[in-house]
C-alpha cells in the first residue's frame, strides 16, 4: 500500500471527512469539498442548533413523510418504509384557489435545516411570488435516516448503503412533491425547484428528470460537468491558485514553498515542536501531513466562500477572506517567518472571531450529519479534482483515480462508477444535447469558487440561461441579501427572480389555455 493510500484509509477510518468529492489531494489527503463539519452554520433568522428543531420556529415547521426505501425495485425489501423529514413554510402562500407556486429546495447531504438556514434567497423572493416553501431533506442525512431511523443499521455496510444514491433521491423529492400538492389540493400549482452546491445539482437534474412536476430550477455553484473525461481535474486547483495568486504574487509564492518546508521542519529534531508552537497546535497527536491538510482546508474553503461581504456559513470570515489572508501573509512585521505568515493566514478562517485558543487537528466531530457523502463519493460521485500543475500553489500531482478505487474497495468494498452520472444525466456534449430537450434552467456560478470549473458557464438556449459573476463565490445568490451586497450581486438576483417570473407567467398562460 502506498503512502497516500495509507493515509486516505487513516482519514477514512477516523472519519475525518469533510464533505468532499473524494479526490486524492496535493498532499496526500482528502481535499474537503462542499461545507464543512467542523463548523456551524449562519443562521440570522431562524433557531440555534442548541435549540429543539422539531418543533416550530417561526422559519419553518418540521414535518415527516413515509417514504419507499427503493423505487426502482420490486423486491419485498423495496417495500420497506422511512421518515423523511422536509421543512414548510406557508406564511406567503396564495393557496391553491389561485394556484400560487411551490418553491421547493432540492436537500444537500447533510442536515436539511443547515441548509434552510442559509437560504435566504427563497425566504426573501417568496412573498413576491406568494410561494409556498419546501426544504426536503436528503435520505440517509439529517433525520432522514432508513431502517427504522438507526443511522449505525443505516450505515453498516454496502447492502444498507446502497440505497443511498441521487436518483433514488430524486425519486424521493417527486413522490413527496406529488403527495404535498395532492394533500393540499395544489395539483396545478406549479414547482420550482431550488439548490446550491450538491443540491444544486439535484436541482438541474430534477428538473431534466422530472419536468412533468417541477417547472424550472435555480442550480446554483453545480458542478454538473465535474466527471470522468469532461471536465480537466486540475481545475479545481487551478481556479484557487488564480484566487490567491491575483492578490498577491508573494503571497503565491510563501504558499506554494510553504509545503516543503513543514515536511523539513517536521523531520528535524524537535521539529514537530517547533510546528506545534509556530501554528498554536492543541497538544495531540500531529505530523506534518496533518498540518498540511489542515492549512490546505483553510485554503480551499476561502476560495469556495469568498464572499463580498461577511459571513458565518462555514465559520466567521471577512468580506473577501482571501484577500485578507493574503494581507496576512504579506504584513511586513512578520519578516521572513513564513510560519508566523501562514499562522496569519489560517486564523483568518479558523479564528476570526479570536476565540480559539488552539488548533486541534485531531477533530472529527460532524454536527450536520455529512457522513453519507463518504458513500456516495465511493460509489457515483466521482468528481476528479486533484490534480495540481506545476505552477499551483500546492504541490505538483497528477491525478490518480486508483487510489481513490483503491481507498474505496478497502472501505466498502466497492469498485466506483465514474462514468455513471454523464450516463444517467448527461454532460458530455451538454449544450448539443440540452439545446434539443432540456428548458427552464438557471445555472449561476461564481468565477472565484473553485467548483466554476465543472459548472454550465455559458448559456444553452434561451431557457437554458447561465449566469457568471466574475467575483461571485460559492452559490451566493443564494445567501440573505444585506445592505452591503454589491451591485453586481443584487443585478444577479434580480435576473434569476425575472427569469422565474416569466417561467410562472408562461405556465399560468398555458394553463388558462388548456382549460378553455
Amino acid at each position: 500500500m502506498t503512502t497516500t493510500q495509507l493515509l486516505l484509509n487513516i482519514l477514512l477510518c477516523l472519519s475525518l471527512i469533510f464533505q468532499c468529492s473524494f479526490a486524492i489531494s496535493p498532499l496526500g489527503k482528502i481535499i474537503p469539498r462542499f461545507p464543512s463539519p467542523l463548523i456551524r452554520p449562519e443562521n440570522p433568522r431562524g433557531p440555534s442548533l442548541s435549540e429543539d428543531r422539531s418543533s416550530n420556529n417561526g422559519l419553518y415547521e418540521t414535518r415527516y413523510f413515509t417514504q419507499v426505501l427503493d423505487h426502482f425495485g420490486f423486491r419485498p425489501e423495496s417495500y420497506q418504509t422511512f421518515q423523511q423529514r422536509y421543512l414548510i413554510n406557508s406564511t406567503f402562500w396564495g393557496g391553491p384557489r389561485r394556484n400560487a407556486p411551490i418553491f421547493v429546495y432540492t436537500g444537500n447531504e447533510g442536515d436539511i435545516e443547515w441548509f434552510a438556514q442559509n437560504t435566504g434567497f427563497v425566504f426573501e423572493t417568496a412573498p413576491r411570488f406568494h410561494a409556498l416553501l419546501v426544504f426536503i431533506e436528503h435520505r440517509f442525512y439529517g433525520k432522514s435516516i432508513p431502517f427504522g431511523g438507526n443511522k449505525a443499521v443505516a450505515s453498516s455496510n454496502s447492502s444498507t448503503l446502497g440505497y443511498l444514491s441521487s436518483t433514488q433521491a430524486l425519486a424521493d423529492y417527486a413522490t413527496l412533491i406529488t403527495d404535498l400538492k395532492k394533500n393540499w389540493t395544489a395539483e396545478d400549482s406549479p414547482v420550482v425547484v431550488f439548490g446550491g452546491s450538491y443540491g444544486g445539482m439535484l436541482a438541474a437534474w430534477f428538473r431534466l428528470k422530472y419536468p412533468h412536476i417541477a417547472i424550472g430550477a435555480l442550480s446554483s455553484s453545480s458542478p454538473i460537468l465535474n466527471f470522468d473525461n469532461i471536465t480537466s481535474p486540475y481545475r479545481f486547483t487551478d481556479i484557487i491558485t488564480r484566487d490567491f495568486r491575483s492578490e498577491s504574487e508573494n503571497c503565491y509564492e510563501v504558499i506554494g514553498r510553504s509545503w516543503q518546508k513543514i515536511e523539513d521542519t517536521a523531520k528535524q529534531q524537535g521539529g514537530l515542536e517547533i510546528l506545534r508552537k509556530s501554528f498554536r497546535l492543541c497538544r495531540n497527536s500531529m505530523d506534518a501531513g496533518y498540518l498540511q491538510g489542515w492549512l490546505e482546508t483553510a485554503l480551499v474553503y476561502s476560495a469556495m466562500t469568498d464572499y463580498p461581504t461577511p459571513a458565518n456559513f462555514l465559520t466567521p470570515l471577512p468580506a473577501y477572506p482571501v484577500k485578507q489572508m493574503c494581507k496576512a501573509i504579506d504584513d511586513p512585521s512578520k519578516g521572513d517567518d513564513d510560519f508566523a505568515k501562514l499562522y496569519g493566514a489560517a486564523s483568518i478562517f479558523y479564528n476570526y472571531s479570536g476565540s480559539v485558543s488552539c488548533f486541534d487537528l485531531m477533530d472529527n466531530s460532524d454536527p450536520h450529519g455529512l457522513g453519507g457523502w463518504q458513500w456516495q463519493a465511493c460509489t457515483e460521485m466521482i468528481m476528479p479534482t486533484g490534480g495540481v500543475r506545476e505552477t499551483g500553489i500546492f504541490p505538483a500531482q497528477k491525478y490518480n483515480y486508483s487510489d481513490t478505487a483503491s481507498s474505496c474497495a478497502s472501505r466498502f468494498g466497492v469498485v466506483p462508477r465514474p462514468a455513471w452520472i454523464p450516463i444517467e444525466f448527461g454532460g458530455h456534449d451538454i449544450r448539443r444535447t440540452l439545446r434539443r430537450f432540456g428548458s427552464n434552467i438557471i445555472f449561476f456560478n461564481g468565477l472565484r469558487d473553485p467548483w466554476s470549473g465543472g459548472g454550465v458557464l455559458k448559456s444553452i438556449s434561451k431557457s437554458i440561461v447561465a449566469i457568471v459573476a466574475e467575483k461571485g463565490a460559492h452559490h451566493v445568490d443564494l445567501r440573505y441579501s444585506i445592505g452591503e451586497d454589491p451591485e453586481w450581486l443584487r443585478d444577479v438576483r434580480k435576473t434569476e427572480i425575472k427569469i422565474i417570473s416569466g417561467w410562472i407567467s408562461q405556465y399560468y398562460r398555458d394553463l388558462a389555455e388548456s382549460s378553455s
